[in-house]
């Protein structure tokens, strides 16, 4: 056998162990359309709650209920997360309001990095801190940046691993919040 032969099998044999691996530790995605999402409160990302000697402002999805919400999972060292960033902020203020927002979810950061992270990206919408990523974990998320549209039930409308992009916002998130997709 080749040595470019023993190169392939060995690549080949640890893709299907890895893919074994997860299939096995359950860090398959749990996030479907239809599903309500766990929506118990975290600490609001803010200055406030960062020098405030008393109790911390909570906030939780379920605040939002009678609103579409994209919720985005974000972190100030993802590199992703600063490309979607001024994308998710133009989105917010075009069309935020009584019927939509844009909840980001800072995880696995801390918060002093993910205030520095908001106030670096212009970033006006509302964030709530998940530090320990517990409640990423909690809702099967699989990494940074993740989003979820959620609808005025609370209920998953939509699901994006990864990214959003200026089109996936146009061409999928839009539409479905003015009612013109099921």
């Amino acid at each position: 056998m080749s040595k470019r032969a023993i190169i392939i099998l060995v690549a080949l044999l640890a893709g299907i162990g890895l893919f074994a691996w997860a299939m096995v530790s359950g860090s398959g995605v749990t996030v479907t359309v239809g599903d309500t999402l766990a929506t118990r409160p975290l600490p609001l990302l803010t200055e406030e709650n960062e020098d405030a000697a008393g109790p911390e402002e909570l906030t939780s999805p379920a605040d939002f209920r009678g609103r579409w919400v994209l919720l985005n999972f974000w972190a100030s060292w993802c590199e992703p997360c600063k490309e979607e960033a001024p994308l998710l902020q133009k989105f917010h203020d075009e069309h935020s309001g009584d019927d939509f927002t844009v909840l980001g979810v800072d995880t696995l950061d801390n918060s002093f990095d993910g205030l520095d992270f908001e106030k670096r990206h212009n970033i006006t919408f509302p964030s709530i801190h998940d530090g320990s990523g517990e409640y990423h974990k909690e809702l099967g998320m699989t990494g940074v940046p993740e989003s979820v549209l959620l609808d005025p039930e609370g209920r998953v409308a939509l699901y994006r691993p990864g990214p959003v992009t200026e089109e996936y916002l146009q061409d999928f998130v839009l539409p479905v919040i003015r009612g013109e997709l099921g």
